[in-house]
């Protein structure tokens, strides 16, 4: 037995210590990622405002458990290599899994947080002086807390969320193409069902195709409406991107459009 073992074994146990805070760590880091999981869930079975604030909670303790539970980590591989504690590199992972837990914990949540430059909007248009109406995705959106009119939510005016549109996602305009109408359209299509969209409806007669697109962590649904028309020698497409909930949209509707436009 090494002096420094002896020692242990007779003064202060630093391997229970050690043992204990690690283990506290594991506890938090992984608790507060648990509750981080609680809240998509509660969205996903409807119980949207419960769900946001279980993520308000973790959004604010997360990030100190995080930095908390790896300081203690790093603590713990050095003295119990100072102190020759055997099994010291386990507990110290063991600690690590709950620095691991809580960073996902406020990573993902945080992710939502839309950055400065995004407008507090949920609906893109590539035509937002006639934007297109949906039909029939309408009856399932019937409970949707998001109105399918053009500007009519709370504090939103359809000249106001033209402006926001156009400043923030000048790019997002009709598409143009020198294909027939049936040639784009298949290739929309195409492109809706390899992005995962639930096609609702598709009329090759009308240039229309109506489709949800479902979010993966929180499940939210939005909603996209797609219309090629014929403009002179070539097909024109237009879209729009509406949320079924939420103020705004992260960016969401309009990351979306771009990548339907990058596919076409």
């Amino acid at each position: 037995m090494s002096e420094d073992t002896a020692n242990n074994s007779k003064g202060f146990n630093w391997a229970g210590a050690l043992k204990v805070d690690a283990i506290l760590c594991l506890v938090a880091g992984v608790g507060i990622g648990l509750v981080a999981l609680a809240g998509p869930v509660a969205v996903w079975f409807g119980a949207a405002d419960f769900g946001f604030r279980l993520l308000g909670v973790v959004n604010s303790y997360a990030d100190w458990i995080a930095g908390g539970t790896f300081i203690i980590a790093m603590a713990i591989a050095a003295v119990a290599k100072i102190k020759q504690i055997p099994n010291g590199l386990q507990l110290s992972a063991l600690a690590l899994i709950g620095t691991i837990s809580a960073s996902l914990a406020y990573v993902i949540p945080e992710s939502f947080r839309p950055a400065e430059d995004i407008p507090p909007i949920h609906d893109i248009a590539t035509d937002p002086y006639r934007p297109l109406e949906f039909v029939a995705i309408a009856p399932l959106r019937a409970d949707a807390a998001n109105t399918m009119e053009y500007g009519g939510s709370e504090d939103m005016t359809p000249r106001l969320l033209i402006e926001l549109t156009q400043t923030a996602y000048p790019d997002i305009v009709p598409q143009r193409f020198d294909d027939s109408v049936e040639e784009v359209f298949g290739r929309a299509l195409e492109a809706a069902e390899s992005l995962g969209w639930e096609i609702v409806a598709a009329d090759v007669n009308q240039g229309r195709i109506e489709a949800t697109d479902t979010t993966f962590w929180f499940r939210f649904k939005d909603d996209v409406v797609i219309e090629i028309t014929v403009d002179g020698r070539e097909s024109v497409l237009n879209a729009r991107s509406l949320s079924r909930v939420g103020r705004g949209d992260v960016g969401k509707n309009a990351a979306r459009l771009r990548e339907f436009f990058a596919l076409l």
